[in-house]
Protein backbone atom coordinates (compact mmCIF):
# COMPACT_ATOMS: atom_id res chain seq x y z
CA UNK A 1 0.00 0.00 0.00
CA UNK A 2 2.63 2.66 0.67
CA UNK A 3 4.27 1.64 -2.77
CA UNK A 4 1.22 2.60 -4.58
CA UNK A 5 0.57 5.58 -2.78
CA UNK A 6 4.45 6.41 -3.53
CA UNK A 7 3.63 5.98 -6.97
CA UNK A 8 0.48 8.27 -7.22
CA UNK A 9 2.09 10.92 -5.39
CA UNK A 10 5.15 10.77 -7.94
CA UNK A 11 2.91 10.34 -10.38
CA UNK A 12 0.74 13.70 -9.90
CA UNK A 13 3.29 15.88 -8.40
CA UNK A 14 6.09 14.93 -10.37
CA UNK A 15 4.23 16.80 -13.55
CA UNK A 16 4.33 13.69 -15.65
CA UNK A 17 1.22 13.14 -16.36
CA UNK A 18 0.23 13.65 -20.30
CA UNK A 19 -2.77 13.55 -21.68
CA UNK A 20 -4.31 11.10 -23.97
CA UNK A 21 -3.60 12.88 -27.67
CA UNK A 22 -6.59 14.50 -29.68
CA UNK A 23 -7.98 12.16 -32.15
CA UNK A 24 -6.85 13.51 -35.40
CA UNK A 25 -9.30 11.17 -37.87
CA UNK A 26 -12.17 8.85 -36.74
CA UNK A 27 -12.48 5.26 -38.56
CA UNK A 28 -16.11 4.15 -39.75
CA UNK A 29 -17.07 0.56 -40.39
CA UNK A 30 -19.96 -0.14 -43.07
CA UNK A 31 -21.79 -2.85 -42.85
CA UNK A 32 -23.90 -4.08 -45.63
CA UNK A 33 -26.12 -6.74 -44.72
CA UNK A 34 -26.70 -10.36 -45.58
CA UNK A 35 -24.92 -11.45 -48.47
CA UNK A 36 -23.88 -14.34 -50.34
CA UNK A 37 -26.42 -17.46 -49.91
CA UNK A 38 -28.42 -15.04 -47.32
CA UNK A 39 -30.64 -13.07 -49.54
CA UNK A 40 -31.87 -10.92 -46.62
CA UNK A 41 -35.85 -9.74 -47.40
CA UNK A 42 -37.82 -10.19 -50.37
CA UNK A 43 -39.51 -8.07 -52.22
CA UNK A 44 -42.92 -9.62 -54.09
CA UNK A 45 -42.13 -8.39 -57.30
CA UNK A 46 -39.36 -11.02 -59.03
CA UNK A 47 -37.78 -7.80 -61.21
CA UNK A 48 -36.86 -6.86 -57.65
CA UNK A 49 -33.37 -6.59 -56.24
CA UNK A 50 -33.07 -8.92 -52.96
CA UNK A 51 -32.48 -7.22 -49.97
CA UNK A 52 -28.69 -8.02 -49.74
CA UNK A 53 -28.16 -6.20 -52.91
CA UNK A 54 -30.07 -2.97 -51.84
CA UNK A 55 -27.68 -3.13 -49.14
CA UNK A 56 -24.71 -3.13 -50.32
CA UNK A 57 -25.50 -0.54 -53.04
CA UNK A 58 -26.83 1.97 -50.28
CA UNK A 59 -23.75 1.20 -47.80
CA UNK A 60 -21.30 1.76 -50.91
CA UNK A 61 -23.38 5.09 -51.64
CA UNK A 62 -23.07 6.25 -48.37
CA UNK A 63 -19.42 5.77 -48.24
CA UNK A 64 -18.47 7.14 -51.83
CA UNK A 65 -20.39 10.31 -50.26
CA UNK A 66 -18.02 10.25 -47.16
CA UNK A 67 -14.94 9.85 -49.05
CA UNK A 68 -15.92 12.69 -51.56
CA UNK A 69 -17.27 14.95 -49.25
CA UNK A 70 -15.48 14.81 -45.79
CA UNK A 71 -11.90 14.71 -44.58
CA UNK A 72 -10.01 12.34 -42.14
CA UNK A 73 -12.73 9.58 -42.51
CA UNK A 74 -11.42 5.78 -43.04
CA UNK A 75 -14.01 3.73 -44.35
CA UNK A 76 -13.50 -0.02 -44.32
CA UNK A 77 -16.37 -2.38 -45.44
CA UNK A 78 -17.46 -5.46 -44.10
CA UNK A 79 -18.17 -6.92 -47.17
CA UNK A 80 -18.01 -5.18 -50.85
CA UNK A 81 -18.68 -7.76 -52.78
CA UNK A 82 -21.88 -10.74 -53.01
CA UNK A 83 -20.17 -12.95 -50.19
CA UNK A 84 -21.34 -13.41 -46.34
CA UNK A 85 -19.09 -12.06 -43.61
CA UNK A 86 -20.71 -14.21 -40.69
CA UNK A 87 -22.23 -11.73 -37.08
CA UNK A 88 -19.12 -13.18 -35.31
CA UNK A 89 -16.68 -11.95 -38.38
CA UNK A 90 -18.41 -8.60 -38.82
CA UNK A 91 -18.16 -7.92 -34.84
CA UNK A 92 -14.44 -9.25 -34.93
CA UNK A 93 -14.18 -6.40 -38.48
CA UNK A 94 -14.90 -3.83 -35.86
CA UNK A 95 -13.26 -5.00 -32.86
CA UNK A 96 -9.91 -5.46 -33.98
CA UNK A 97 -9.39 -2.50 -35.43
CA UNK A 98 -10.00 -0.18 -32.95
CA UNK A 99 -12.96 1.74 -35.28
CA UNK A 100 -14.92 4.47 -33.80
CA UNK A 101 -18.30 3.99 -35.92
CA UNK A 102 -20.29 0.94 -37.09
CA UNK A 103 -23.10 1.55 -39.34
CA UNK A 104 -25.17 -1.62 -40.73
CA UNK A 105 -26.96 -0.84 -43.74
CA UNK A 106 -30.53 -3.01 -44.12
CA UNK A 107 -34.19 -3.06 -45.40
CA UNK A 108 -37.35 -3.85 -43.04
CA UNK A 109 -40.27 -6.58 -43.91
CA UNK A 110 -43.30 -7.03 -41.88
CA UNK A 111 -46.06 -9.50 -42.22
CA UNK A 112 -48.50 -6.00 -43.03
CA UNK A 113 -47.81 -4.85 -46.30
CA UNK A 114 -49.32 -1.57 -45.13
CA UNK A 115 -46.44 -1.00 -42.78
CA UNK A 116 -43.51 1.70 -44.41
CA UNK A 117 -41.10 3.92 -43.26
CA UNK A 118 -37.42 3.81 -42.00
CA UNK A 119 -35.71 2.58 -38.70
CA UNK A 120 -32.92 3.16 -36.56
CA UNK A 121 -32.11 0.67 -34.50
CA UNK A 122 -29.10 0.38 -31.31
CA UNK A 123 -28.27 -2.18 -28.43
CA UNK A 124 -29.80 0.44 -25.62
CA UNK A 125 -31.01 3.84 -25.14
CA UNK A 126 -28.13 3.80 -22.38
CA UNK A 127 -25.84 3.98 -25.24
CA UNK A 128 -26.01 7.92 -25.14
CA UNK A 129 -23.57 7.97 -28.79
CA UNK A 130 -25.44 5.30 -30.46
CA UNK A 131 -29.17 7.01 -29.43
CA UNK A 132 -27.81 10.61 -30.92
CA UNK A 133 -26.27 8.86 -34.07
CA UNK A 134 -29.12 7.00 -34.15
CA UNK A 135 -31.62 10.02 -33.81
CA UNK A 136 -29.29 12.21 -36.78
CA UNK A 137 -30.10 8.93 -38.99
CA UNK A 138 -33.92 9.26 -38.41
CA UNK A 139 -34.12 13.06 -38.30
CA UNK A 140 -32.53 13.08 -42.40
CA UNK A 141 -34.88 10.38 -43.28
CA UNK A 142 -37.64 12.65 -42.88
CA UNK A 143 -36.35 15.68 -43.81
CA UNK A 144 -34.02 14.79 -46.44
CA UNK A 145 -35.23 11.60 -47.74
CA UNK A 146 -38.71 12.20 -47.14
CA UNK A 147 -39.57 9.13 -45.34
CA UNK A 148 -41.83 8.15 -42.90
CA UNK A 149 -39.76 7.88 -39.64
CA UNK A 150 -40.17 5.22 -37.45
CA UNK A 151 -37.96 6.45 -35.14
CA UNK A 152 -34.94 4.68 -33.03
CA UNK A 153 -35.58 1.14 -31.39
CA UNK A 154 -33.57 -0.81 -28.81
CA UNK A 155 -33.28 -4.62 -27.66
CA UNK A 156 -36.16 -3.54 -25.35
CA UNK A 157 -38.37 -2.81 -28.28
CA UNK A 158 -37.93 -5.45 -30.09
CA UNK A 159 -37.88 -7.79 -27.45
CA UNK A 160 -34.21 -9.55 -28.64
CA UNK A 161 -30.57 -8.09 -29.26
CA UNK A 162 -28.77 -7.71 -32.19
CA UNK A 163 -25.51 -9.31 -32.30
CA UNK A 164 -23.83 -6.59 -34.06
CA UNK A 165 -24.95 -3.73 -32.04
CA UNK A 166 -24.43 -5.97 -29.06
CA UNK A 167 -20.75 -7.31 -29.60
CA UNK A 168 -19.45 -4.00 -30.68
CA UNK A 169 -17.33 -1.99 -28.60
CA UNK A 170 -18.25 1.09 -30.71
CA UNK A 171 -20.94 4.03 -31.37
CA UNK A 172 -23.22 1.46 -33.47
CA UNK A 173 -26.30 1.73 -35.43
CA UNK A 174 -28.44 -0.75 -37.52
CA UNK A 175 -30.49 1.20 -39.97
CA UNK A 176 -33.52 -0.24 -41.83
CA UNK A 177 -33.92 2.05 -45.11
CA UNK A 178 -37.69 0.68 -45.55
CA UNK A 179 -39.89 -2.53 -46.46
CA UNK A 180 -39.46 -4.46 -49.27
CA UNK A 181 -43.47 -5.98 -48.09
CA UNK A 182 -44.33 -2.53 -48.67
CA UNK A 183 -45.04 -2.19 -52.41
CA UNK A 184 -44.36 1.71 -52.86
CA UNK A 185 -41.46 1.54 -50.93
CA UNK A 186 -40.36 -1.74 -52.24
CA UNK A 187 -40.63 0.33 -55.44
CA UNK A 188 -38.74 3.37 -54.04
CA UNK A 189 -35.62 0.93 -52.60
CA UNK A 190 -35.01 -0.22 -56.38
CA UNK A 191 -34.48 3.20 -57.96
CA UNK A 192 -31.12 4.64 -58.09
CA UNK A 193 -33.11 7.91 -57.35
CA UNK A 194 -34.35 6.69 -53.76
CA UNK A 195 -30.52 4.66 -53.61
CA UNK A 196 -28.97 8.07 -53.68
CA UNK A 197 -31.23 9.57 -51.73
CA UNK A 198 -31.18 7.44 -48.64
CA UNK A 199 -27.10 7.23 -48.81
CA UNK A 200 -27.50 10.75 -48.98
CA UNK A 201 -29.52 11.18 -45.86
CA UNK A 202 -27.05 8.47 -43.72
CA UNK A 203 -24.67 10.78 -44.95
CA UNK A 204 -25.95 13.97 -43.62
CA UNK A 205 -26.60 12.21 -40.15
CA UNK A 206 -23.27 11.25 -39.89
CA UNK A 207 -21.94 14.08 -40.61
CA UNK A 208 -23.56 16.14 -38.00
CA UNK A 209 -22.98 13.63 -35.71
CA UNK A 210 -19.26 13.26 -35.86
CA UNK A 211 -19.04 16.87 -36.04
CA UNK A 212 -20.30 17.67 -33.07
CA UNK A 213 -18.77 15.13 -31.28
CA UNK A 214 -15.08 15.27 -32.75
CA UNK A 215 -14.38 19.53 -32.90
CA UNK A 216 -10.93 18.84 -33.15
CA UNK A 217 -11.37 17.51 -36.71
CA UNK A 218 -11.89 19.15 -39.63
CA UNK A 219 -14.21 17.29 -41.24
CA UNK A 220 -15.73 18.99 -44.18
CA UNK A 221 -13.48 19.49 -47.21
CA UNK A 222 -14.14 23.13 -48.97
CA UNK A 223 -16.87 23.38 -51.09
CA UNK A 224 -15.29 23.76 -54.56
CA UNK A 225 -16.14 22.19 -57.86
CA UNK A 226 -13.66 19.81 -57.12
CA UNK A 227 -15.44 18.14 -54.45
CA UNK A 228 -17.70 16.80 -57.22
CA UNK A 229 -17.21 15.52 -61.06
CA UNK A 230 -15.30 17.21 -63.05
CA UNK A 231 -17.16 19.48 -65.76
CA UNK A 232 -14.32 20.01 -68.14
CA UNK A 233 -15.81 17.16 -70.19
CA UNK A 234 -18.68 16.52 -70.58
CA UNK A 235 -20.14 14.05 -73.20
CA UNK A 236 -24.20 13.84 -72.95
CA UNK A 237 -26.31 16.24 -71.68
CA UNK A 238 -30.22 15.72 -71.30
CA UNK A 239 -32.62 18.84 -70.49
CA UNK A 240 -36.12 18.84 -68.96
CA UNK A 241 -37.04 22.23 -70.24
CA UNK A 242 -35.91 25.48 -70.61
CA UNK A 243 -35.53 27.85 -67.90
CA UNK A 244 -36.31 30.88 -67.25
CA UNK A 245 -32.58 32.48 -67.52
CA UNK A 246 -31.70 31.42 -71.08
CA UNK A 247 -27.92 33.07 -70.64
CA UNK A 248 -24.82 33.01 -67.86
CA UNK A 249 -22.16 30.91 -66.44
CA UNK A 250 -24.27 30.66 -63.20
CA UNK A 251 -25.61 27.03 -62.41
CA UNK A 252 -27.54 25.56 -59.29
CA UNK A 253 -25.57 22.00 -58.55
CA UNK A 254 -28.40 20.18 -57.17
CA UNK A 255 -26.74 16.66 -56.99
CA UNK A 256 -24.53 13.81 -58.74
CA UNK A 257 -25.13 10.63 -59.50
CA UNK A 258 -23.88 7.10 -60.30
CA UNK A 259 -26.71 5.96 -63.02
CA UNK A 260 -28.46 8.05 -64.63
CA UNK A 261 -32.03 9.37 -63.06
CA UNK A 262 -35.00 10.27 -64.57
CA UNK A 263 -34.78 14.44 -65.22
CA UNK A 264 -38.91 14.46 -65.05
CA UNK A 265 -39.00 12.44 -61.44
CA UNK A 266 -41.62 13.72 -59.37
CA UNK A 267 -38.57 15.00 -57.07
CA UNK A 268 -36.86 17.25 -59.95
CA UNK A 269 -40.13 18.33 -61.01
CA UNK A 270 -41.64 19.32 -57.77
CA UNK A 271 -38.68 22.17 -57.91
CA UNK A 272 -40.84 24.13 -60.98
CA UNK A 273 -37.05 24.75 -62.64
CA UNK A 274 -35.18 23.10 -65.60
CA UNK A 275 -33.10 19.76 -64.32
CA UNK A 276 -29.71 19.63 -66.32
CA UNK A 277 -28.44 15.88 -66.46
CA UNK A 278 -24.96 16.37 -67.94
CA UNK A 279 -22.59 12.69 -68.47
CA UNK A 280 -19.02 13.39 -66.81
CA UNK A 281 -16.09 12.00 -68.21
CA UNK A 282 -14.27 11.52 -64.80
CA UNK A 283 -12.67 8.64 -62.77
CA UNK A 284 -14.70 10.07 -60.02
CA UNK A 285 -17.97 6.98 -58.77
CA UNK A 286 -20.10 9.76 -59.52
CA UNK A 287 -20.78 9.51 -63.56
CA UNK A 288 -23.60 12.12 -63.51
CA UNK A 289 -24.69 15.75 -62.29
CA UNK A 290 -27.53 17.37 -62.40
CA UNK A 291 -28.23 21.21 -62.45
CA UNK A 292 -30.57 24.38 -62.75
CA UNK A 293 -29.62 27.22 -65.24
CA UNK A 294 -27.72 29.78 -66.56
CA UNK A 295 -28.38 32.35 -64.18
CA UNK A 296 -26.28 35.88 -65.71
CA UNK A 297 -25.73 36.47 -62.25
CA UNK A 298 -25.04 34.72 -58.98
CA UNK A 299 -27.57 36.55 -57.16
CA UNK A 300 -30.32 35.43 -59.46
CA UNK A 301 -29.06 31.95 -58.81
CA UNK A 302 -29.00 32.65 -55.25
CA UNK A 303 -32.80 33.04 -54.94
CA UNK A 304 -33.64 30.18 -56.65
CA UNK A 305 -30.76 27.95 -54.58
CA UNK A 306 -33.11 28.82 -51.24
CA UNK A 307 -35.96 27.04 -53.35
CA UNK A 308 -33.74 24.20 -54.24
CA UNK A 309 -32.72 23.63 -50.51
CA UNK A 310 -36.27 23.91 -49.23
CA UNK A 311 -37.68 20.97 -51.54
CA UNK A 312 -35.30 18.90 -50.26
CA UNK A 313 -31.77 19.34 -52.00
CA UNK A 314 -30.12 20.65 -48.93
CA UNK A 315 -26.42 20.19 -50.19
CA UNK A 316 -27.26 22.50 -53.08
CA UNK A 317 -24.52 25.24 -54.24
CA UNK A 318 -23.51 27.46 -56.72
CA UNK A 319 -20.96 26.42 -59.61
CA UNK A 320 -19.34 28.96 -62.34
CA UNK A 321 -19.05 26.71 -64.92
CA UNK A 322 -16.78 28.98 -67.51
CA UNK A 323 -14.24 28.63 -64.85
Amino acid sequence: MKWTCLIITSFFLGGSFVPAPAKEKITVVIDPGHGGSDPGHLSSDKNHKPEKELNLIIAKKFGTYLQIYLNNVTVIYTRSDDSFPTLDDRVNVANSMGVDYFVSIHCNANERKTVHGTESHIHSMQSKSSLNLAKEFEKEFSTRAGRKSRGVKDSDDRTHSLQVLKYTHMTSVLVECGFLTNEKEAIYLNTDYGQDILASAIFRGFRSHITHEHPGIKFVKPVSNTNTPSSSSPSTTTTTKPTTNSTGKYHIQIMSSKEAIDTQSPEFKKLGLGVTRTKLNSNSAFKYRYTIGPYSDSESARRDLEKVKKNGFKDAYIINLSE
